[in-house]
């Protein structure tokens, strides 16, 4: 529970008692775990804003408790990591703009894109709104673990990210993906779009991420969650209502 408590601290603002002792790895783990809390969360405010307005304007209150839960945590990494990684620049350069507080014009631009996308896809979503809703943020936050696994820390020892590559993951700690995994088989035949897309997200994500930087900083790992949101999110309206 300490580590579930700690990995759950780590990536949001809830207010859930004293912090917890530091355990990279034990944080790491738990990232899916963490990631269907907040989705528990979401879905159940869902209920409530569906009660009292449209879909759409619900699925608006959704992203933006989203954005509130996690203090914008990995927004301000999609909005870092698209003013580095975008165009051709050398990877110090790339490192250094990602490190600047503040933000760029891509930066902007990806931000805004994805939390509409997240909007309108979510609007569309129906019967197994619910469901989703708990499923795509636990796996958006999973998803952080392939970098951690596949890509070396960009910045080396000197980043403040450095705890969390010290040990390298294993197989078995990937174990908690299997509960959004079980979760995502009540979707019906969405199941088989949900996991395609969020296969093909992530290969497509480390393919980048290698290409442009042979490595991953936090905020390429925050990018990662958000963009895995986006992709989720469209992935379970696929079809229109559902």
């Amino acid at each position: 529970m300490n580590a579930f408590i700690a990995s759950l601290q780590f990536i949001s603002g809830l207010p859930i008692g004293k912090p917890r002792p530091f355990d990279p790895r034990g944080i790491i783990v738990n990232f899916p775990l963490a990631g269907l809390a907040i989705g528990l969360i979401l879905a159940l405010f869902d209920g409530l804003a569906m009660a009292l307005w449209p879909p759409m304007v619900a699925a608006a209150l959704d992203v933006a408790l989203l954005a509130a839960i996690t203090g914008g945590f990995h927004l301000d990494g999609l909005a870092d990591a698209a003013d580095g990684l975008y165009g051709q620049r050398e990877r110090e350069k790339s490192l250094a703009i990602m490190k600047d507080s503040r933000v760029g014009a891509m930066g902007l631009i990806a931000v805004v894109c994805a939390l509409l996308v997240k909007t309108m896809a979510l609007g569309a979503v129906d019967q197994t709104r619910f469901l989703a809703l708990c499923i795509v943020p636990a796996y958006a936050r999973g998803a952080m673990i392939f970098g951690m696994r596949y890509l070396p820390y960009a910045r080396g020892e000197e980043g403040t990210g450095s705890a969390f590559f010290e040990t390298r993951l294993t197989t078995t700690d990937f174990r908690y993906l299997i509960v959004p995994a079980a979760l995502s088989l009540f979707l019906g035949w969405r199941f088989i779009v949900l996991n395609i897309f969020f296969a093909a997200g992530i290969v497509a994500l480390l393919w980048i991420y290698k290409k442009k930087l042979n490595g991953i900083t936090g905020d390429m790992l925050g990018a990662m969650a958000e963009i895995t949101e986006v992709v989720l999110f469209l992935a379970v309206s696929v079809g229109g209502v559902s």
